[in-house]
């Protein structure tokens, strides 16, 4: 850690997996902690474009003034033992934990150690939502794509690392717990404090942008998560591409490269895979004057990040016919919610519905 941080460690330790949870802790940072700088862990995943995402907003925050530590936390057998016994005095000297995935497993084991009496929860999408209206329940952590489903071995096994993780996500004596989100939250847990999250840093450091004729479509993972069929998904891509006059398709970084170049052939779409998340990608600019995007956490970001520009955001709903025979119980509830919510937030306008012929009546 930085020598700024001192002999009794750093203040504040920040924990993040994926590109939109660093670019969350910044914004954080900005509205809450302005000229402390962080220290800021990246639990580096393995999947390439996501390690170059979180590689190009790891520049961003040291030039923000954070320090910031890669961790190769996955790879490897002996990977996660070296990374926690690295963290575990820093992790016990911290006054604030800040993290980007209550539901991660890694982020649960390192909550076993901390006892940290602030505990800061920023935006790791819709997710933040699910985590929210579970802790207030008082329900096992899981995420919404696996809610339904009967806990395998390995949710056995690490049950009580994630129970404990529960009980450190909830106040209680000195402890306080803070989510900092964009999201609407339905149910706040007791005692939890909610900071409205609106992506000030995000445009206070890029844009306006370009804003170009025609329309942008927003990719989604929901057919990588095995929720919506691969089939329904391209012709549904196709069918918002024609409506709109789309060109272009911003990949989201978990798709595979199989289904993106299916996407090109077919529907004649520019693939494009960003090097940041959307809301800087989209700020930044050029953007088309109208983005369609499938229920997802942009629906509720962009228009944030997109504040005082002419682009409008347009919101196609899944198709219950999409969902695939795996598709969790949650899968249909949850992505209404977060299209319903969206539009009680925002000036959404629907996406014409796709006409996808034979497969909207299998």
């Amino acid at each position: 850690m930085s020598p700024r941080a001192g002999r009794s460690g750093p203040r504040t330790l920040a924990f993040v997996e994926s590109p939109v949870q660093l670019l969350n802790v910044l914004e954080w940072a900005h509205a809450h902690a302005p000229g402390a700088g962080l220290a800021l862990v990246v639990l580096s995943p393995v999947d390439p474009m996501t390690r170059g995402q979180l590689r190009r907003m790891a520049e961003l925050a040291r030039e923000e003034g954070h320090d910031v530590r890669w961790e190769e936390a996955r790879g490897g057998v002996s990977a996660p033992l070296r990374t926690m016994g690295g963290l575990a005095v820093p992790l016990r000297r911290a006054r604030r934990v800040v993290l980007g995935d209550p539901f991660s497993r890694y982020v649960q084991l390192l909550l076993t150690i901390t006892r940290a009496p602030e505990v800061v929860v920023v935006d790791d999408g819709t997710a933040t939502m699910e985590f929210a209206g579970q802790l207030a329940r008082g329900e096992r952590l899981v995420r919404w794509h696996r809610k339904g489903g009967r806990p395998g071995p390995r949710d056995l096994v690490l049950a009580p690392v994630s129970a404990a993780a529960r009980r450190r996500l909830t106040p209680g004596g000195e402890r306080t717990v803070e989510v900092f989100t964009s999201m609407p939250m339905a149910d706040v847990p007791p005692g939890v404090t909610v900071r409205a999250h609106t992506f000030a840093w995000t445009r206070d450091r890029f844009g306006p942008p370009r804003v170009t004729r025609g329309a942008d479509l927003v990719g989604t993972s929901l057919v990588e998560t095995g929720v919506v069929d691969a089939d329904a998904y391209v012709a549904a891509v196709g069918a918002l591409a024609r409506t709109h006059g789309a060109r272009r398709y911003f990949a989201h970084r978990r798709e595979t490269t199989e289904k993106l170049h299916r996407l090109a052939v077919e529907t004649g779409l520019e693939i494009v895979r960003p090097e940041l998340p959307l809301e800087l990608v989209a700020r930044r600019g050029p953007v088309g004057r109208t983005v369609v995007s499938f229920p997802s956490t942009v629906v509720h970001t962009l228009p944030l990040a997109l504040a005082g520009t002419d682009v409008r955001i347009a919101v196609c709903d899944i198709d219950p016919e999409w969902l695939t025979a795996h598709a969790s119980p949650r899968a249909r509830g949850f992505l209404a919610d977060v299209v319903g919510t969206a539009r009680g937030a925002h000036p959404l306008r629907p996406a014409a519905p796709p006409d996808t012929g034979p497969l909207s009546a299998r």
